[in-house]
């Protein structure tokens, strides 16, 4: 995928969102859109994770249409695979892992990047990337999305 604007631009992009934005579903849809536009992708989700319920919550989204699943268990999917490894899992073909929970049919790659308490910490949200063309993220997509993470950590400390 080529950005339409570099990598820096991105991550100065996201610091004025979380540091300018009070309103935290306003910053992590701001956040949503930003990544979307960026990448030129067709889906972009945040989620939040209730560890007393064992859930996975959609917060906002990015893209043709709400998720299948906007909320599911803590255990499922690649997103439960992403919370119990702590690492970011990378599909270039959904249809060939079973984990993967159908969002939309036309999905054909996905990639789920943790969001963690701090440095070290737990994991308390993921950034879902989807993408209708497969092995669409690359190593370099991946680090970018991990430091997109870093950078807005912070909204998941505010309060609702």
């Amino acid at each position: 995928m080529n950005p339409p604007y570099g990598r820096q631009h991105l991550l100065d992009q996201l610091d004025t969102i979380v540091s300018a934005e009070k309103d935290r579903r306003r910053a992590l849809q701001s956040v949503a859109d930003t990544l979307k536009t960026f990448g030129n992708y067709r889906w972009v989700g945040l989620y939040d994770l209730d560890y007393a319920a064992g859930l996975v919550r959609n917060l906002v989204w990015s893209g043709p249409g709400a998720p299948e699943y906007p909320t599911f268990p803590i255990n499922r999917g690649l997103t439960g695979a992403v919370i119990a490894s702590g690492r970011t899992i990378n599909v270039g073909d959904v249809a060939a892992d079973s984990r993967y929970l159908t969002a939309f049919g036309s999905t054909q790659s996905e990639i789920i990047v943790p969001v963690f308490a701090n440095a070290g910490g737990g994991v308390v949200g993921t950034i879902d990337v989807e993408s209708e063309k497969r092995d669409a993220f690359s190593a370099e997509i991946e680090g970018l999305l991990a430091d997109c993470s870093e950078r807005i950590r912070p909204l998941w400390l505010r309060s609702p």
